[in-house]
């Protein structure tokens, strides 16, 4: 089995059975790909740090409303939670 990454290409043209071909991908076309991974992969550790942020300030503000005095059930009015 070879470590070659392929594609499939569809020619819509040719008659069935002989439509499938299997392409080696270039390296520019991995590198491309490595690209889009990597970026990706930055985009989610934003995101997920976005979401930390977020839960964060929403337990400390919580916190702070319940510091003042104000029931579960208020806090969950204010908070639409």
């Amino acid at each position: 089995m070879s470590n070659e990454i392929k594609k499939l290409v569809i020619d819509l043209s040719k008659p069935k059975g002989k439509r499938e071909q299997y392409i080696a991908l270039t390296q520019e076309e991995i590198a491309n790909i490595q690209i889009r991974v990597e970026e990706a992969e930055a985009k989610l550790l934003v995101d997920e740090a976005e979401a930390q942020d977020k839960a964060d300030a929403k337990a400390s503000g919580v916190a702070k409303l319940s510091a003042l005095g104000l029931s579960d059930a208020e806090i969950a009015a204010i908070t639409g939670a």
